[in-house]
Protein backbone atom coordinates (compact mmCIF):
# COMPACT_ATOMS: atom_id res chain seq x y z
CA UNK A 1 0.00 0.00 0.00
CA UNK A 2 1.37 3.20 -0.76
CA UNK A 3 1.94 6.12 1.39
CA UNK A 4 -0.70 8.59 -0.19
CA UNK A 5 0.92 11.63 0.66
CA UNK A 6 3.54 11.25 -1.56
CA UNK A 7 1.71 9.46 -5.40
CA UNK A 8 -0.49 12.33 -6.70
CA UNK A 9 -2.69 10.52 -9.95
CA UNK A 10 -3.31 12.72 -12.62
CA UNK A 11 -6.47 13.13 -14.56
CA UNK A 12 -6.09 14.91 -17.87
CA UNK A 13 -9.24 15.91 -19.68
CA UNK A 14 -9.34 16.48 -23.54
CA UNK A 15 -12.31 16.09 -25.36
CA UNK A 16 -14.58 15.69 -22.40
CA UNK A 17 -12.79 12.44 -21.72
CA UNK A 18 -10.09 11.22 -19.65
CA UNK A 19 -6.92 10.73 -21.69
CA UNK A 20 -3.08 10.18 -21.14
CA UNK A 21 -0.52 11.50 -24.17
CA UNK A 22 2.77 10.65 -24.76
CA UNK A 23 4.96 13.43 -25.26
CA UNK A 24 1.84 15.25 -25.10
CA UNK A 25 0.68 14.53 -28.11
CA UNK A 26 -0.07 10.43 -28.91
CA UNK A 27 -3.34 9.78 -27.70
CA UNK A 28 -2.57 6.71 -25.61
CA UNK A 29 -5.62 6.09 -23.59
CA UNK A 30 -8.71 7.62 -23.70
CA UNK A 31 -11.62 6.73 -20.64
CA UNK A 32 -15.21 8.21 -20.56
CA UNK A 33 -15.26 6.18 -16.96
CA UNK A 34 -14.99 9.73 -14.98
CA UNK A 35 -16.94 8.39 -12.06
CA UNK A 36 -14.34 5.21 -12.07
CA UNK A 37 -11.97 7.37 -11.88
CA UNK A 38 -12.71 9.89 -9.46
CA UNK A 39 -13.72 6.18 -6.93
CA UNK A 40 -10.25 5.29 -7.43
CA UNK A 41 -8.67 8.10 -6.33
CA UNK A 42 -11.05 9.64 -3.87
CA UNK A 43 -8.18 8.23 -0.82
CA UNK A 44 -5.35 10.37 -2.00
CA UNK A 45 -5.48 13.65 -0.72
CA UNK A 46 -4.07 15.59 -3.75
CA UNK A 47 -5.57 14.65 -6.99
CA UNK A 48 -3.59 16.69 -10.26
CA UNK A 49 -6.47 17.58 -12.87
CA UNK A 50 -5.31 19.33 -16.10
CA UNK A 51 -7.55 20.58 -18.54
CA UNK A 52 -5.61 20.10 -21.84
CA UNK A 53 -7.57 21.53 -23.84
CA UNK A 54 -7.60 24.77 -22.08
CA UNK A 55 -3.89 24.85 -22.18
CA UNK A 56 -3.48 24.73 -26.01
CA UNK A 57 -6.73 27.06 -26.79
CA UNK A 58 -8.94 24.47 -27.56
CA UNK A 59 -12.19 25.05 -26.12
CA UNK A 60 -12.12 23.93 -22.18
CA UNK A 61 -13.56 21.05 -20.10
CA UNK A 62 -15.10 23.23 -17.18
CA UNK A 63 -17.94 21.22 -16.36
CA UNK A 64 -15.70 18.18 -15.69
CA UNK A 65 -13.06 20.08 -14.05
CA UNK A 66 -16.24 21.31 -11.38
CA UNK A 67 -17.46 18.43 -11.27
CA UNK A 68 -14.15 16.41 -10.16
CA UNK A 69 -12.85 19.48 -8.22
CA UNK A 70 -16.37 18.99 -6.44
CA UNK A 71 -15.51 15.53 -5.15
CA UNK A 72 -12.03 15.32 -5.32
CA UNK A 73 -8.75 17.51 -3.83
CA UNK A 74 -7.57 18.70 -6.90
CA UNK A 75 -4.80 21.18 -7.82
CA UNK A 76 -6.21 22.03 -11.06
CA UNK A 77 -4.20 23.70 -14.40
CA UNK A 78 -4.74 24.12 -18.12
CA UNK A 79 -4.93 27.57 -19.51
CA UNK A 80 -3.97 29.39 -16.67
CA UNK A 81 -3.29 32.49 -18.50
CA UNK A 82 -5.14 34.94 -16.24
CA UNK A 83 -6.15 36.01 -12.74
CA UNK A 84 -9.32 35.97 -13.80
CA UNK A 85 -8.64 32.16 -14.88
CA UNK A 86 -7.04 31.66 -11.64
CA UNK A 87 -9.95 32.71 -9.88
CA UNK A 88 -12.47 30.78 -11.61
CA UNK A 89 -10.82 27.99 -10.61
CA UNK A 90 -10.31 28.26 -7.16
CA UNK A 91 -14.25 29.30 -7.13
CA UNK A 92 -14.59 25.63 -8.84
CA UNK A 93 -13.36 24.30 -6.10
CA UNK A 94 -9.80 23.63 -6.51
CA UNK A 95 -7.92 23.70 -3.71
CA UNK A 96 -4.36 25.16 -5.75
CA UNK A 97 -3.62 26.36 -9.39
CA UNK A 98 -0.96 25.53 -11.60
CA UNK A 99 0.34 28.33 -13.70
CA UNK A 100 2.78 27.16 -16.27
CA UNK A 101 3.44 28.80 -19.75
CA UNK A 102 1.53 32.13 -19.00
CA UNK A 103 4.41 32.65 -16.45
CA UNK A 104 6.96 33.02 -18.89
CA UNK A 105 7.67 35.35 -22.00
CA UNK A 106 10.36 35.11 -25.18
CA UNK A 107 12.70 38.07 -24.28
CA UNK A 108 14.02 39.62 -27.13
CA UNK A 109 17.61 40.80 -25.74
CA UNK A 110 18.27 37.36 -23.62
CA UNK A 111 17.51 38.38 -20.28
CA UNK A 112 16.63 35.55 -18.26
CA UNK A 113 15.16 37.55 -15.78
CA UNK A 114 12.93 39.03 -18.77
CA UNK A 115 11.39 35.91 -19.26
CA UNK A 116 9.64 35.25 -16.35
CA UNK A 117 6.36 37.56 -16.70
CA UNK A 118 6.80 39.30 -12.99
CA UNK A 119 3.66 41.38 -13.35
CA UNK A 120 1.63 38.14 -13.75
CA UNK A 121 3.87 35.95 -11.24
CA UNK A 122 2.84 38.67 -8.78
CA UNK A 123 -0.80 39.15 -9.42
CA UNK A 124 -1.46 35.22 -9.40
CA UNK A 125 0.72 35.26 -6.37
CA UNK A 126 -1.31 38.31 -4.66
CA UNK A 127 -4.83 37.05 -5.83
CA UNK A 128 -4.77 33.53 -5.07
CA UNK A 129 -2.19 33.28 -2.56
CA UNK A 130 1.17 31.96 -2.41
CA UNK A 131 0.16 28.86 -0.69
CA UNK A 132 -2.38 28.16 -3.59
CA UNK A 133 -0.27 28.42 -6.58
CA UNK A 134 1.89 25.88 -7.84
CA UNK A 135 4.57 27.28 -10.65
CA UNK A 136 5.15 24.39 -13.61
CA UNK A 137 8.44 24.34 -14.67
CA UNK A 138 8.90 21.80 -17.73
CA UNK A 139 11.61 21.18 -19.18
CA UNK A 140 12.57 18.90 -22.77
CA UNK A 141 16.07 18.73 -23.67
CA UNK A 142 17.63 20.74 -20.65
CA UNK A 143 14.99 23.80 -21.47
CA UNK A 144 11.50 25.24 -20.35
CA UNK A 145 9.35 24.58 -23.15
CA UNK A 146 6.20 26.51 -23.05
CA UNK A 147 2.73 26.69 -24.91
CA UNK A 148 2.00 22.74 -24.94
CA UNK A 149 5.80 21.71 -24.94
CA UNK A 150 6.08 23.14 -28.18
CA UNK A 151 7.83 26.80 -27.59
CA UNK A 152 11.54 25.71 -26.33
CA UNK A 153 13.15 28.95 -24.04
CA UNK A 154 17.00 29.75 -23.59
CA UNK A 155 16.05 29.23 -19.65
CA UNK A 156 17.07 25.84 -17.44
CA UNK A 157 14.42 24.50 -15.11
CA UNK A 158 16.98 25.51 -12.41
CA UNK A 159 17.05 28.54 -13.61
CA UNK A 160 13.15 28.96 -13.62
CA UNK A 161 12.57 27.84 -9.84
CA UNK A 162 15.19 30.32 -9.08
CA UNK A 163 13.34 33.25 -11.12
CA UNK A 164 10.21 32.20 -9.46
CA UNK A 165 11.07 30.89 -6.35
CA UNK A 166 8.99 34.25 -4.74
CA UNK A 167 5.87 34.03 -6.09
CA UNK A 168 5.00 30.03 -4.79
CA UNK A 169 5.27 27.93 -2.07
CA UNK A 170 5.40 24.67 -4.64
CA UNK A 171 6.84 24.20 -7.86
CA UNK A 172 5.49 21.04 -10.53
CA UNK A 173 8.26 19.73 -12.72
CA UNK A 174 7.84 17.83 -15.40
CA UNK A 175 10.68 16.16 -17.15
CA UNK A 176 8.82 16.08 -20.73
CA UNK A 177 11.72 13.94 -22.33
CA UNK A 178 10.45 10.80 -20.36
CA UNK A 179 6.61 12.20 -19.96
CA UNK A 180 4.37 9.11 -20.84
CA UNK A 181 7.05 6.52 -22.19
CA UNK A 182 6.85 4.25 -18.57
CA UNK A 183 10.84 3.83 -18.96
CA UNK A 184 11.04 5.73 -15.79
CA UNK A 185 12.31 9.39 -15.11
CA UNK A 186 15.52 11.62 -14.79
CA UNK A 187 16.14 11.63 -10.92
CA UNK A 188 19.39 13.91 -11.32
CA UNK A 189 17.34 16.41 -13.09
CA UNK A 190 15.16 16.01 -10.35
CA UNK A 191 17.18 16.62 -8.03
CA UNK A 192 18.91 19.72 -9.67
CA UNK A 193 15.58 21.46 -9.21
CA UNK A 194 15.53 20.28 -5.82
CA UNK A 195 18.45 21.46 -5.05
CA UNK A 196 17.82 25.24 -6.37
CA UNK A 197 14.80 25.88 -4.08
CA UNK A 198 13.77 25.70 -1.04
CA UNK A 199 10.13 25.40 -2.28
CA UNK A 200 8.01 22.49 -2.22
CA UNK A 201 8.85 20.43 -5.31
CA UNK A 202 6.37 17.38 -6.89
CA UNK A 203 7.62 15.98 -9.77
CA UNK A 204 6.07 14.72 -13.60
CA UNK A 205 7.27 12.98 -16.37
CA UNK A 206 7.98 9.25 -16.63
CA UNK A 207 7.82 8.40 -13.20
CA UNK A 208 6.69 5.03 -13.42
CA UNK A 209 7.58 2.16 -10.51
CA UNK A 210 7.27 1.99 -6.56
CA UNK A 211 10.99 2.39 -6.03
CA UNK A 212 11.04 5.72 -8.45
CA UNK A 213 8.19 6.93 -5.97
CA UNK A 214 10.04 5.60 -2.72
CA UNK A 215 13.34 7.54 -3.75
CA UNK A 216 11.27 10.71 -4.48
CA UNK A 217 9.51 10.36 -1.08
CA UNK A 218 12.93 10.23 0.53
CA UNK A 219 13.64 13.45 -0.72
CA UNK A 220 10.67 14.85 0.64
CA UNK A 221 9.17 14.83 -3.17
CA UNK A 222 5.85 14.33 -4.24
CA UNK A 223 5.26 12.14 -7.42
CA UNK A 224 2.47 12.78 -10.36
CA UNK A 225 1.89 9.42 -11.54
CA UNK A 226 0.01 9.03 -15.01
CA UNK A 227 0.34 6.66 -17.69
CA UNK A 228 1.81 3.59 -14.77
CA UNK A 229 -1.81 3.82 -13.00
CA UNK A 230 -4.06 4.17 -16.14
CA UNK A 231 -2.36 1.36 -17.90
CA UNK A 232 -2.48 -0.66 -14.68
CA UNK A 233 1.62 -1.49 -14.53
CA UNK A 234 1.55 0.47 -11.53
CA UNK A 235 -0.73 -1.09 -8.54
CA UNK A 236 -2.42 1.70 -6.03
CA UNK A 237 -3.46 -0.94 -3.87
Amino acid sequence: MFVHSMLIPSIDLQGGRVVQLVQGEKLAIASDDLDGWIAKFSKFPKVQLIDLDAAMSRGNNDELVRQIAATLPCRVGGGVRSVRRAEELITAGAQAVIAGSGLFRRSPDGDLSQMIDHDFARALAQTVGMHRLIAAVDSRAGRVCIHGWKTMLPLTAVQAVQLLDGYCEEFLYTHVDTEGLMQGTDMSAIKAVARATGRKLTAAGGITTREEIDALHAMGIDAVVGMAIYTGSLALD
